[in-house]
């Protein structure tokens, strides 16, 4: 009897991930695998730069953390993940002085998703699980077609919001308010 042997695909780490060339696309790495990730559309891009403008104005007012948008995080080691949620919040405590270079290890405080006509559910939901697993504390994904906005609290708590209702920083961005309906104008 022969044994075959199995050639497994070689696992991209974190600092090989870092060090690829820029191809002028937007990557993330997940377990290990590098995805290749389409352009945001125009819309996805005034969303998110409309949460992120209110969020960074909050945040930098009160003195509460950093605001960035498409910057890499680390939330799972061996295989590595590396995701880039379309804004997120750090807060003030945990943000490293100097500022790392690459990519923040650790989960933000807030992620927030804008969902994209590509984007299928399952996508969705694994980024939203992968965050509070990670330890994200709020993760807020703004879904166009339909002008609402899902905040999970945990794996067991979600609330959907509408363009009447008021988002809400809760503890992890204290006193930040935006109305929903703000977000798509």
């Amino acid at each position: 009897m022969s044994v075959a042997t199995l050639a497994l695909p070689k696992l991209t780490t974190m600092d090989e991930f870092w060090l690829l060339p820029d191809n002028g696309a937007r990557c993330e790495l997940l377990k290990g695998v590098v995805l290749e990730l389409p352009p945001a559309g125009y819309e996805h891009g005034d969303l998110t730069m409309n949460v992120a403008a209110a969020l960074k104005a909050h945040a930098q007012a009160h003195q509460l953390g950093r605001v960035v948008f498409e910057s890499g995080f680390v939330v799972s080691r061996d295989p590595d993940t590396v995701r880039a949620p379309d804004c997120a919040f750090v807060s003030a405590e945990r943000v490293p002085v100097p500022r790392p270079e690459k990519y923040f290890e650790g989960p933000p405080d807030l992620a927030v998703e804008v969902v994209s006509p590509g984007d299928t559910a399952s996508d969705v939901h694994e980024k939203v699980t992968q965050w509070l697993d990670a330890g994200a504390r709020l993760v807020w994904v703004i879904y166009p077609r339909t002008r609402t906005v899902v905040v999970y609290n945990s794996r067991k708590d979600a609330t959907i919001l509408r363009d009447d209702d008021t988002l809400s920083g809760e503890g992890v961005v204290p006193g930040f308010e935006l109305p929903v309906g703000r977000i798509f104008e």
